[in-house]
C-alpha cells in the first residue's frame, strides 16, 4: 500500500509527518484481523496474511535487522516463502499444525540467511487461525510477546525459539491457543514496546491497557494501540518501524 504522508512546511523545509495506515483487511469466519502501521517505515516490519484452506489463515509479522533500503531483498524473499509455504503446508483437510507451523519456521529461517548471505537476526511471530476452532498455533522466534485475552484475563505468548536468521539449525517449538468469542490477540513490533517519553517505554504494559479497555474490531484495536503510543510520546513515532497486528472474535 502506497504510504500517505502529511506534510508540513517550516519556511521551505517539508517534514514529512507519519500517518497511521491500515493494511487491506481480508475476510474471515466468525473474526477479523488487522494491521495497522506508521507510514514512516524504515526498518525491517514485514507483516502479511494469507488464507492457506477453507479454514485456516496464516498471518505473520517479522523484524528483518537493518534499514528497509538495505534489506530489501531479505524482505522479498521472507514474504514470497510465506505465501508459497501456506497452502503447501497448510491446505491439507487433515494435518498436524504444530508440525506445520515449525516446518513454516525452518523454511523462513534458511531463505531469509540465503537471502542475505549469512546472519541477519528476524525476530518472527507467525501463526494459523483455525475458524472451525477458533485456534491459534503459533510459534515466537525471538519476538515481541503476543498478547492474548478473553474472559478470564490477559496472557503473554513468550518466545518459543530463538530469532530466525541466526542459525542454520535453529530449532523452535509451536503452541495452540483458545480464542474465545469475545477474545482477541495482539501482536506488536519492536518499536511498540520500545516507544519513549520522558525516559520512559511505553512497553507491553501499554498495549495491555488498551486491550483490557473491552471488545473491539481488530482495526479498532489496531488503531487504539498506535494511536495511544502517538499520545505516550506526544509525538508521531519516527523512532523505528511501530507495526500492531490484530485478531478479534465475535467484535
Amino acid at each position: 500500500m502506497k504510504a500517505l504522508l502529511s506534510k508540513l512546511r517550516f519556511g521551505s523545509k517539508v517534514e514529512e509527518v507519519p500517518e497511521i495506515v491500515h493494511a487491506e483487511s481480508p475476510t474471515l469466519q466468525g473474526a477479523d484481523i488487522a494491521v495497522a502501521y506508521f507510514s514512516s517505515r524504515a526498518g525491517g516490519d514485514f507483516n502479511d496474511f494469507r488464507r492457506a484452506s477453507p479454514t485456516r489463515f496464516l498471518f505473520g509479522l517479522l523484524d528483518v535487522a537493518g534499514k528497509r533500503e538495505a534489506n530489501g531483498g531479505v524482505l522479498e524473499a521472507a514474504k514470497a516463502c510465506f505465501r508459497s509455504s501456506a497452502e503447501q503446508l497448510f491446505g491439507a483437510a487433515e494435518l498436524n499444525e504444530s508440525e506445520a507451523m515449525v516446518e513454516l519456521s525452518r523454511r523462513l529461517n534458511l531463505e531469509i540467511m540465503r537471502a542475505a548471505g549469512g546472519v541477519r537476526s528476524c525476530p518472527a511471530f507467525a501463526g494459523c487461525y483455525n475458524e472451525e476452532l477458533g485456534t491459534v498455533c503459533y510459534v515466537n522466534a525471538g519476538h515481541t510477546p503476543g498478547l492474548l485475552r478473553d474472559d478470564s484475563g490477559l496472557v503473554e505468548l513468550p518466545a518459543t525459539g530463538l530469532p530466525l536468521g541466526l542459525f542454520s539449525l535453529a530449532p523452535t517449538d509451536a503452541r495452540i491457543v483458545g480464542l474465545g468469542p469475545k477474545g482477541s490477540l495482539a501482536v506488536v513490533s519492536r518499536g511498540v514496546v520500545e516507544a519513549e517519553s520522558k525516559h520512559a517505554e511505553f512497553g507491553l504494559d501499554g498495549v495491555k491497557s488498551v486491550m483490557q479497555a473491552g471488545p473491539s474490531s481488530a482495526k479498532d484495536l489496531s488503531q487504539n494501540i498506535l494511536q495511544r503510543v502517538q499520545d505516550f510520546m506526544h509525538t508521531a513515532p519516527k523512532h523505528n518501524d511501530v507495526t500492531a497486528l490484530t485478531l478479534t472474535r465475535g467484535n
